[in-house]
């Protein structure tokens, strides 16, 4: 079966790439490589022993996106749709950015698959959806609270677009919900790496211990959790990428029970950003350099996963520990370095 994967050369797309390969699915790759490079494809290649078909394309582009549904229609089985931006801090800074590049991303993709007559769609979406949950763990069935960022407002919205298309066309669905991806894969041939100056935690712990960063700035410690930092719930990427596949698996068996189907996809227990400075420092053996700094708007206090569902539906399970997770970054930053 052919899947097409957006944003596939991303940090994400990249290693559901590889799992997708691993269980014989063919792939075709669309990146526009804003936020991706190439040399991804040769980790690709490295880790399978397959290099996806790969197009350069900007999704935003409505002509490029239905001439190329166009084409392939009568072999593509199912699209998981990554291509976005992503970043929290980012989206406060770039609301109209992030409008534009999630959204007509992800109009463009849908309004070609209705017109070539596909109807599987895996959609990443996030944990922020939620808002601040007003219980912990959060489950799927939690009020949706107004977003807290411009990113999570996409990813309401990215939903709800979802969600009326399907009363007017028969698209079958399955939202993702993940909490926090990180670590990279373990053979060290892929990881994340954004470019320029990261928004996320983990490469900017990465790249501090390194050198690349003068020092790691942790934002607030005056939160509603036991040490004042917030709490996440971090998964390894690769156990986030098994739930691409399982979910994938269950659109195209026709076993989902409903249109659209929501699944959380997390490991199931919070960890503040001190407990994983900690942790690296354990597993690297380097002290990192840090401050705490001002609280960065669009921050919730707290946040992990009510799993159950993805558990008990899909068959899925997180494998890794937090330890697991900082350990395969750090190798990963380490050979980018090397």
């Amino acid at each position: 079966m052919k899947i097409v994967v957006t944003g596939g050369l991303g940090f994400i797309g990249s290693h559901t790439v590889v799992e997708l390969q691993a269980k014989g699915y063919e792939v075709i790759v669309i990146d526009d490589l804003s936020n991706a490079s190439i040399e991804v494809l040769e980790g690709i290649e490295a880790i399978s022993g397959v290099k996806p078909e790969f197009v350069k394309m900007d999704l935003r582009n409505k002509a490029l996106v239905h001439a190329f549904f166009n084409e392939y229609k009568t072999s593509i089985d199912g699209v998981i749709h990554f291509a976005a931006s992503k970043a929290v801090g980012e989206s406060m800074a770039k609301p109209l950015m992030y409008y534009e590049n999630n959204f007509f991303s992800l109009i463009n993709v849908l309004s070609a698959m209705q017109e070539s007559g596909l109807d599987k769609l895996i959609f990443s979406s996030s944990c922020t959806v939620y808002g601040q949950a007003e219980t912990m763990p959060v489950a799927e069935n939690e009020s949706i609270k107004s977003a807290l960022s411009p990113y999570g407002n996409t990813k309401q919205v990215g939903e709800e677009i979802i969600i009326d298309l399907s009363k007017v066309y028969p698209i079958q669905a399955i939202l993702l919900r993940y909490f926090n991806p990180i670590g990279a894969h373990e053979s060290g041939h892929i990881g994340e790496s954004p470019l320029g100056v990261p928004y996320n935690l983990i490469p900017y712990i990465t790249q501090t211990a390194v050198g690349v960063r003068e020092f790691l700035s942790i934002y607030g410690n005056d939160y509603n959790t036991p040490d004042g930092t917030c709490v996440r719930d971090y998964i390894h990427v690769v156990d986030l990428a098994d739930a691409h596949v399982r979910g994938l698996k269950r659109l195209l068996d026709k076993e989902n029970t409903e249109q659209i189907e929501s699944f959380n996809v997390g490991n199931g227990q919070g960890y503040s950003v001190l407990e994983l400075v900690h942790s690296f420092e354990r597993v690297s053996g380097i002290k990192l350099n840090y401050k705490i700094v001002d609280r960065r708007p669009g921050d919730v206090d707290m946040a992990y996963a009510d799993n159950s569902k993805a558990r008990d539906v899909l068959g899925w399970k997180p494998t890794k520990t937090l330890d697991d997770m900082l350990s395969s970054a750090w190798k990963w930053e380490q050979k980018v370095r090397g």
